[in-house]
C-alpha cells in the first residue's frame, strides 16, 4: 500500500463538508472536516473556500478531487444534473461534471416518484455504488438498502444498478414535531420502552396524523411521562416509515441493508428486528470514502 495521495475526496453536504486523501488503493490518509455546509455560504462562496481552506489543511494542493452531496444542487458549487434511474456506478462515472482545477461533482440520481413528481437523492447513491463497491455479490440480484437520514431513503439496487427509491421525511417530520409543536419536550437519553411503544402504535402506517395524537394523549390523559415523548415519537414515525414506505419501493422488506450513522441505523435495525426484517448495517463514511474513490479514482 502507498503512503502517496492520488486523490482529494469529499462529501459535501448542507451543514458539513467531510473530506479524505486516499491512496492508491482507496485507503484513507488524512481527514477532516469543515463547517462549510453549502447552506452556509453565501452563492459563488463555494470555490474559494474550498481552494483557500481544504485543499491547504489536507496537503492536497495538487491532487484532482471528487464531490459528492449538496455541493452539486443549485445551493452549491454547480449544478450536476441528475441523472436517471435505472444507473449504476458507470453512469455517474461518465457524468461527473468538472468545474476546473482537476475538481469534478458526482450527479445526483432522479427516478419516477409515489406523488406524479420525479424523487431525487444527491450523495446518498454515492454511499451506495462504495457499499457495492465492498463486496461483489452485492452486485448481482436484488437488494432493499435504506440510508436512514433527515429525508431517509429506501433504494432497490438490482445487479449492480439504482432501479428507484423512495424518499420519507422521517427526519424532518422528528425535528419539526419535537421542536415546533405541541409534542416538544427535551429530548432525554433513548428510552428503548417508550420508542418500543412508538413502533406498536405505528401500526401499519396509516392515519399518520391520528396515530401522532397518541404521543400527547398519554402523557396528558394517561400515566406517559412527559420526558419519554421524544423516543415514543421516534418509534411511531420509524415504526411508519418501515410498514409503509418499503412496499412503495415495490420489493418485500425480507431483509435491509441500513447504511449511515450507527446511532440512527441502530434505531432503524431495532424497528426493523421487531418487525421480523432480517438487518445488516454498514457505515456511511466508509461507503462515502469508497463510493467517491470508485466513481473518481485516477485510472
Amino acid at each position: 500500500m502507498s503512503n502517496e495521495a492520488v486523490i482529494l475526496a469529499c462529501d459535501w453536504g448542507t451543514t458539513n463538508l467531510r473530506a479524505w486523501t486516499l491512496d492508491g488503493a482507496g485507503a484513507i490518509l488524512a481527514q477532516q472536516d469543515f463547517p462549510l455546509g453549502v447552506g452556509r455560504l453565501a452563492p459563488g462562496e463555494a470555490p474559494a473556500r474550498f481552494h483557500a481552506e481544504v485543499r491547504p489543511q489536507l496537503r492536497a494542493e495538487g491532487l484532482p478531487a471528487i464531490l459528492c452531496g449538496m455541493v452539486g444542487s443549485n445551493l452549491g458549487w454547480q449544478v450536476a444534473p441528475y441523472a436517471d434511474c435505472p444507473a449504476g456506478p458507470d453512469d455517474l462515472a461518465s457524468r461527473l461534471v468538472e468545474v476546473g482545477d482537476g475538481v469534478r461533482i458526482v450527479p445526483g440520481l432522479r427516478c419516477a416518484g409515489v406523488a406524479g413528481a420525479p424523487d431525487v437523492m444527491r450523495g446518498e447513491e454515492t454511499q451506495i455504488f462504495g457499499w457495492l463497491s465492498g463486496d461483489p455479490a452485492r452486485r448481482s440480484g436484488r437488494h432493499l438498502l435504506c440510508h436512514p437520514g433527515t429525508h431517509a431513503k429506501w433504494v432497490l439496487v438490482e445487479d449492480g444498478r439504482i432501479v428507484r427509491f423512495v424518499t420519507a421525511m422521517t427526519g424532518e417530520l422528528f425535528a419539526v414535531l419535537s421542536e415546533h409543536s405541541v409534542l416538544r419536550t427535551a429530548a432525554p437519553p433513548d428510552d428503548d420502552d417508550a420508542f418500543d411503544q412508538g413502533l406498536a402504535a405505528a401500526g401499519d402506517g396509516g392515519a399518520l396524523a391520528a396515530r401522532l395524537f397518541s404521543a400527547r394523549a398519554r402523557v396528558v390523559g394517561g400515566d406517559a411521562a412527559a420526558d419519554s415523548t421524544s423516543s415514543y415519537l421516534s418509534g411511531l414515525l420509524i415504526g411508519a416509515e418501515i410498514a409503509a414506505t418499503p412496499r412503495l419501493v415495490g420489493e418485500p422488506p425480507g431483509r435491509v441493508s441500513l447504511i449511515g450513522d450507527a446511532r440512527l441505523c441502530g434505531r432503524y435495525r431495532r424497528a426493523l428486528t421487531a418487525a421480523g426484517v432480517d438487518v445488516e448495517v454498514f457505515d456511511g463514511e466508509v461507503a462515502a470514502v469508497a463510493g467517491l474513490f470508485a466513481l473518481g479514482a485516477p485510472a
